[in-house]
């Protein structure tokens, strides 16, 4: 069932048109994704779901009813803001119960509501503390508590994350997960993170100048993606570029100026000058050669616990490429020769 529908929708900014025939569809109870760079325009198009920003043209439903007309506060949706935005000399309890408050709820129904959401949130022992006397996280806490108090359809979060620290915000990763999933309530999330992206969202979408790129469920988008702005944006990978020599439907094999690859994922493009995208982590370091090998010099080595990146010149060009070894023992050092082979699944052609 679907929550959320946009169909058509523009937004122009005088000359400039921020949000350009955007069509999405977002399940009722999901949590998505809306992803990009800066100025790809997925703020832009959540304040337009929000009601703080009216399009140019197009529909936002919810459920069968166009909202693209009406008033903000009459969407019945929560936001969390990027900075929060706290009432500072408001308690926590107070901060929270602000919105119940101008809807005139009574005052038992408003106590009850509040004290509901700090525990929903971990917060409940924080009900008198000041905005300043929390921390980052605890503050984001509170911000949760209050979009979701009044029992909203569509709960918005705007880069809620990014004012943490490394260690807080895959705390909070979780703990967000955990809230969506216990309301069942339709969330869309905009960041320009790849990793809490992926890690979170049922669906998402990718943006870039206006328009949406590739729609679908994170795994899929990450194994393939539909061009070389997706696969470079949704984490790392290399480019090699690539000649088509004959195709299947089964399989196609490609020419590198470092050595033949073939591929199993399909639809094979029809150019015959396109690029291989090949993920660093899809590389296993072999000691017989296999089918899909390639040889090459290590340059340099990275060690991070886990996992050991290293940078690899292949032979028969002067690509370089990236290679993640995960669970690394025997890691070689710079100047050692690699075979790298790599499962035809993890050969993904892409229009150069």
């Amino acid at each position: 069932m679907t929550a959320i529908r946009i169909e058509g929708l523009v937004k122009k900014f005088g000359d400039t048109t921020a949000v350009n025939d955007v069509h999405l569809e977002i399940p009722t109870g999901s949590l998505f994704f809306l992803l990009g760079p800066s100025g790809c325009g997925k703020t832009t198009l959540l304040r337009m779901i929000a009601g703080f920003t009216e399009p140019t043209s197009g529909r936002i439903l919810f459920g069968e009813r166009n909202v693209a007309r009406v008033p903000a506060n009459e969407r019945n949706t929560g936001m969390v803001f990027q900075n929060y935005a706290l009432w500072p000399h408001m308690s926590v309890f107070d901060n929270v119960a602000f919105g119940l408050e101008v809807r005139r709820l009574g005052r038992d129904v408003i106590r009850e509501k509040v004290h509901g959401a700090l525990e929903l949130v971990r917060m409940g022992e924080y009900a008198a503390r000041k905005p300043a006397e929390l921390s980052g996280g605890q503050q984001q806490r509170v911000a949760l508590a209050r979009a979701v108090v009044f029992e909203p359809n569509v709960l918005l979060l705007d880069e809620p994350l990014s004012n943490l620290d490394a260690k807080l915000r895959l705390e909070m990763r979780l703990e967000i997960r955990r809230i969506v999933d216990t309301l069942k309530i339709t969330t869309v999330y905009v960041t320009h993170d790849q990793h809490e992206a992926l890690s979170l969202a049922d669906g998402m979408a990718v943006l870039n100048g206006g328009h949406v790129i590739q729609t679908g469920a994170p795994r899929a988008m990450y194994r393939r993606p539909k061009n070389r702005f997706v696969a470079d944006f949704l984490g790392d990978t290399n480019f090699l570029p690539a000649m088509l020599v004959r195709a299947n439907i089964h399989e196609a094999l490609y020419k590198t100026a470092a050595g033949d690859l073939t591929s199993t994922v399909s639809p094979f493009p029809a150019t015959t000058e396109l690029a291989l995208s090949l993920r660093p982590e899809a590389f296993r370091m072999v000691r017989e050669r296999e089918a899909n090998t390639l040889t090459g010099t290590v340059r340099s080595s990275i060690y991070l616990g886990g996992v050991a990146q290293h940078e690899v010149a292949l032979d028969g060009c002067d690509a370089l490429i990236r290679v993640a070894e995960l669970n690394p023992k025997n890691s070689p050092n710079a100047g050692d020769r690699v075979m790298l082979a790599i499962d035809a699944d993890d050969v993904v052609p892409l229009d150069s």
